[in-house]
């Protein structure tokens, strides 16, 4: 897709007062607290309104890509012809400029909700509504126990706004050694994959060997999303649902959780098998 002159949004965190209170009885002095921005973005395409997501202003145009692909509104990046963005007193305005033959599919689309994976199931009316990646064997080896625990030991170095303001999610890439090659960072952690994915998607790459790494539960919308990517697999620092391991059996998505410094439980799939009974 056409790279667009990066746009003027604004500032992913910003500095607030503060009064610290002291459960003793005492108080502290008035500080100065740096906060993640949350602004609300409406997606456009076209001329037609699709979505108002919460996000941070930062990486627009690789969270819309990603939205886009996990929305089911591209098949692919090559689908979008450009992205523009548009800072509002109230908001943002980001216009996507689709294909035309992918345009007027989105046009002929029955419109259900506001966020397939991206805001869980409002809007679904039936069980046979629910999203769908495509099931099957993803692509990639499995991912061994070092590679998950080396991403780990370098995942703080690659979260410079939640360092800032200890309010943000992050999702990273991961290659099969663990060294992470793109991270992303949002107040949601939908957001915050769909900006990776964009990411990924506007530098070129695939998913191919490699892994997801998330600083979030693993929901079903996850597991969607690294799915519809073509990731093979997806590890959280914090614990699964049921759904979300359902959902990764039936997809063939290798699903990795509680990923500590000191182990990681696997729930579905598997680790690369000369590790796997170590890493459990």
């Amino acid at each position: 897709m056409p790279r667009n002159s990066p746009p003027a949004q604004p500032p992913a965190s910003c500095a607030v007062p503060a009064e610290p209170v002291r459960f003793d009885g005492g108080r502290g002095p008035a500080v100065s607290a740096e906060v993640a921005v949350e602004a609300p973005v409406s997606i456009v395409y076209g001329n037609l309104p699709y979505a108002v997501m919460m996000a941070t202003p930062s990486d627009l145009e690789d969270f819309v890509a990603g939205f886009s692909l996990t929305e089911g509104i591209v098949t692919g990046i090559d689908e979008i012809r450009g992205i523009a963005i548009q800072p509002q007193p109230d908001g943002i305005v980001v216009t996507v400029d689709l294909a035309p033959g992918r345009f007027r599919e989105h046009l002929a689309r029955r419109r259900n909700l506001s966020g397939r994976t991206s805001c869980g199931l409002c809007g679904v009316e039936t069980l046979s509504e629910l999203p769908m990646a495509r099931a099957g064997a993803r692509e990639g080896q499995p991912i061994s126990r070092n590679a998950i625990h080396a991403a780990l030991a370098s995942l703080e170095r690659h979260q410079p706004l939640n360092r800032l303001t200890h309010a943000v999610h992050a999702a990273v890439w991961c290659d099969a050694t663990g060294a992470i090659l793109a991270a992303r960072e949002d107040v949601g952690r939908h957001n915050a994959l769909d900006k990776l994915i964009g990411a990924r998607l506007r530098a070129g790459h695939e998913a191919g060997s490699g892994f997801v790494l998330v600083t979030s539960r693993a929901s079903f919308e996850m597991v969607e999303k690294a799915a519809i990517f073509g990731a093979s697999t997806l590890v959280s620092i914090s614990a699964p649902t049921s759904f979300a391991i359902e959902r990764a059996k039936r997809l063939g998505l290798n699903l990795v959780c509680v990923a500590r410094d000191d182990g990681c439980i696997v729930f579905a799939g598997a680790l690369a098998p000369e590790l796997e009974t170590q890493a459990r």
